[in-house]
């Protein structure tokens, strides 16, 4: 019998169950997933967002607003990589200024802080490469980026470090409610638990109406976006937004965390809850809306295109709290942009509410909020390298050319908690096929590393879902 079991291990999955691991009680995490961070948590823009956007009153812009300003504390005990850049919302005409002028208003509204309206020549001054056609813009000085896989498997990390177990590909496949607590029916057996909670993003909806009469739909959106080489690096310093419209925020240029451009996503309703595949129709919108922001993208630098669904709940908002003809199953549904940004002030949130039903958590005196720092090779100094090598020759084995990557780094995310078994899962944690050769030179090395680590065949290695394999035999 689990305390708390958490269904979806995604960003806000993750954040709960490392804050919930603060306490002495018993909690499962649980994906259908092979890795941590395999949904929508890998693929998104990877915004913190100030908080302006949402409508006021609404759960979005509470939680963003109060999620924004936790991201210092939590990036730095989990050592994960998090720059405040700030954002501008482009005017290209009277039309957008108003809505600027809303948007600005409705910022300070919710609470945000350090936000103002910038004339042409403040916005030129900022961002030099902006479209010489923009009138204004709004500007937020709180906003940021971060890397979101990665936060979410450090999430993961630290969680188990303070006592959560993880269980990967375990979909829940029926749910029933008991005398006191629920039984959980996966595809790896059964499991007890006196509370759920439902982080499973645009499963969510079928989760919530197995066990409650009040029904909600979870509609599937997806976002495509280019990914651009690092040579891009300074074309642009801020997050660059365009005026929102009734289909979302609209095409973002941004710079990320690891020195590239990411440029999109557009927004489209789909059918299939796992459809992320990408067009050229909509890869082509995106590029010429971009170019109205930022002149002269060199298209012609683009590393790789993707996609990602997002959870769009038809009740608009975030749906967060108990199903009342269900008690002790809590929802977290329709997590949607601002979400990530929302992440740590929604995990604080549920564990307060998981607080009330056990009418008192008792606070652990051991937990431990830092996660161990991984070793980033190419940051050392020569000595700390050369020190490092003799200790461990696999840090002078360079695998990944495009971002410099060691076995040695490889070897330590495949070992670590909630550590990688697949492909993906190394690109996730240290960047090896991220680069602009996307995996045509390290690929193999990278296969014949979790191979070995894991003592496994070659043919048995995947990209990222159970079935992705690479390899069907030798040819030699």
């Amino acid at each position: 019998m689990y305390d708390i079991t958490i269904v979806g291990a995604g960003i806000i999955g993750t954040f709960i169950a490392r804050e919930i691991s603060k306490y002495n009680i018993s909690i499962l995490l649980i994906d259908k997933e092979n890795d941590v961070a395999n949904g929508a948590t890998k693929a998104n823009t990877a915004l913190v967002h100030a908080g302006y956007d949402a409508p006021t009153n609404t759960n979005m812009a509470y939680f963003n607003v109060r999620g924004n300003p936790m991201f210092d504390k939590v990036c730095e005990e989990l050592d994960v990589p998090f720059k405040r850049i700030g954002s501008l919302v482009l005017a290209f005409d009277d039309k957008d200024m108003d809505i600027i002028k809303n948007l600005y208003q409705r910022g300070l509204n919710n609470g945000v802080k350090d936000i103002k309206i910038l004339d042409r020549k403040a916005t030129k001054k900022l961002e030099p490469n902006i479209g010489d056609d923009v009138i204004g813009a709004l500007y937020a000085k709180s906003a940021g980026i971060v890397g979101p896989w990665e936060l979410a498997i450090a999430l993961a990390e630290n969680a188990i470090e303070n006592g959560v177990k993880l269980s990967l590909n375990t979909k829940v496949e029926d749910i029933k409610r008991l005398d006191g607590h629920y039984l959980i029916k996966t595809n790896e057996g059964e499991f007890n638990s006196k509370i759920i909670v439902n982080c499973a993003g645009v499963y969510a909806d079928e989760l919530n109406n197995i066990v409650s009469n009040n029904k909600f739909k979870i509609t599937p959106r997806k976002g495509q976006y280019y990914l651009m080489d690092k040579s891009l690096d300074g074309l642009i310093n801020k997050i660059v937004f365009q005026c929102p419209t009734p289909k979302g925020k609209g095409v973002v240029v941004a710079p990320t965390v690891h020195g590239n451009v990411i440029i999109g996503p557009d927004n489209e309703i789909r059918r299939y809850k796992d459809d992320t595949t990408t067009e050229k129709d909509n890869l082509n919108y995106i590029r010429e809306s971009a170019n109205r922001s930022i002149k002269n993208i060199a298209f012609n630098k683009v590393i790789t295109t993707f996609a990602g669904v997002r959870a769009d709940p038809n009740t608009r908002d975030f749906i967060i709290g108990e199903a009342e003809d269900s008690k002790g199953f809590i929802n977290v549904a329709g997590i949607k942009s601002p979400g990530l940004t929302c992440s740590p002030a929604i995990a604080e949130y549920v564990v307060n509410l998981i607080d009330e039903k056990f009418n008192g958590l008792e606070k652990k005196d051991d937990f431990n909020p830092i996660r161990k720092k991984p070793i980033r090779f190419m940051e050392l100094s020569d000595e700390e390298k050369n020190l490092l090598i003799k200790k461990d020759p696999r840090y002078g084995n360079i695998i990944c050319r495009c971002e410099n990557i060691t076995e040695g780094e490889i070897v330590d995310a495949i070992h670590r908690k909630a550590g990688a078994t697949t492909v993906d899962g190394i690109k996730k944690r240290v960047r090896p096929g991220s680069g602009r050769c996307q995996g045509g030179f390290c690929l193999p090395r990278v296969m014949d590393i979790l191979a070995r680590e894991q003592n496994i065949s070659m043919e048995n290695i995947t990209k990222d879902s159970p079935s992705s394999y690479y390899l069907i035999g030798k040819t030699k």
